[in-house]
């Protein structure tokens, strides 16, 4: 495991290039790993719980996408935290060979029980930090079921993206109809008017976990017909 603390985070992974104000995403990504030099899709930043919640489908659904995320070489990039979904998507990627990354602020490593079994720890300064991280790290993001912090992270996302911030995929997990209310609240905002052709979020649902790499895939792939060069669109997203 690697270890990395908040006193040498920002000369190891920021940017050099990226924005100086705290919450703002740099505009360059990642690039392919050797050991799955083909895909598309290297990491997938996974926001969801720190609890489990009261249907178990919730708990279920995280393993098996932990499992899905190892199987295709994906890497999980995630809060860093061994409780609720947030724990079970991470063991599950672990236990099935794949590659973790934990982003975590220093005061939640015991609040949220940080996972010693990931590859690589980054302990940050504060939720900025965490969160610009986080997005640096990831090629698409999911949400899975989740409380306050799960939500403030996808909505951050979708609003980057709406600002043309960045392109990377946002895909809403709606398992058992878990974020139909938000659903429905970005409909309602689209009908009165406060979302609107010049102000567009991009967002993909799926309600089937099998669905997810799929769907990121074909987003992705979209992206890459769209500009028919494939380095210039991973750049840009």
């Amino acid at each position: 495991m690697i270890f990395i603390t908040k006193s040498n985070i920002r000369s190891s992974f920021c940017k050099a290039d990226s924005p100086e104000k705290p919450g703002q995403p740099p505009t360059t990504a990642t690039h392919p790993t050797e050991s799955n030099p083909m895909s598309l899709i290297r990491s997938i930043c996974v926001y969801c719980g720190s609890s489990s919640g009261t249907d178990p489908a919730f708990a279920e659904v995280a393993m098996r996408f932990g499992q899905i995320l190892a199987e295709r070489n994906i890497t999980l990039v995630y809060g860093g935290g061994s409780r609720g979904l947030m724990g079970a998507v991470a063991r599950a990627v672990h236990e099935h060979g794949g590659r973790v990354v934990g982003i975590i602020p220093d005061f939640l490593k015991l609040r949220e029980r940080m996972f010693t079994g990931a590859q690589e720890i980054i302990v940050t300064r504060d939720m900025h930090e965490r969160k610009q991280l986080m997005f640096e790290r990831a090629d698409a993001f999911v949400a899975l079921p989740g409380g306050i912090g799960t939500l403030e992270e996808l909505v951050e996302q979708l609003t980057w993206s709406q600002l043309g911030r960045h392109r990377k995929p946002i895909l809403i997990a709606n398992i058992n109809a878990f974020w139909e209310p938000l659903i429905e609240l970005l409909d309602h905002m689209k009908r009165l008017g406060f979302i609107h052709s010049d102000l567009a979020i991009d967002y993909r649902i799926v309600n089937r976990v099998e669905d997810i790499v799929p769907t990121i895939e074909t987003a992705i792939a979209r992206a890459v017909a769209e500009r028919e060069s494939v380095p210039e669109a991973i750049e840009r997203m």
